[in-house]
């Protein structure tokens, strides 16, 4: 099902722009590719159970139905959910981590 991307919040967006004038540009081409890949399925990633979705998360977003999480190279995640406008699918990019973030966020 395709869908449309869209940042959870402005910070999230500036600071996927700020990549480009890092050290980190590989990063963001890796997510530029992820973004593409859940632009053509939103359901590509791996859901996350409800019981897992972090309160931080709840907090910082509102109520969340559904996460999903999908994995970059270098043991790198993004984090998304996933809504239905009635017009369009949108797949909402809440954060991208690494692997021991992640392991935190979520008290593997």
């Amino acid at each position: 099902m395709r869908s449309k991307i869209i940042f959870g919040d402005e910070k999230l967006k500036k600071e996927f722009e700020k990549l480009e004038d890092s050290k980190e540009k590989e990063l963001k081409e890796q997510l530029i590719r992820a973004f593409e890949n859940i632009e053509q399925n939103a359901f590509c990633g791996i859901q996350i159970p409800k019981k897992l979705i972090p309160k931080e998360y709840k907090e910082r977003f509102g109520e969340l139905t559904n996460l999903w999480k999908y994995n970059l190279p270098d043991a790198w995640r993004l984090v998304y959910t996933v809504k239905n406008d009635k017009v369009s699918v949108l797949a909402i990019i809440l954060e991208w981590i690494d692997h021991k973030g992640y392991e935190r966020r979520f008290n593997y």
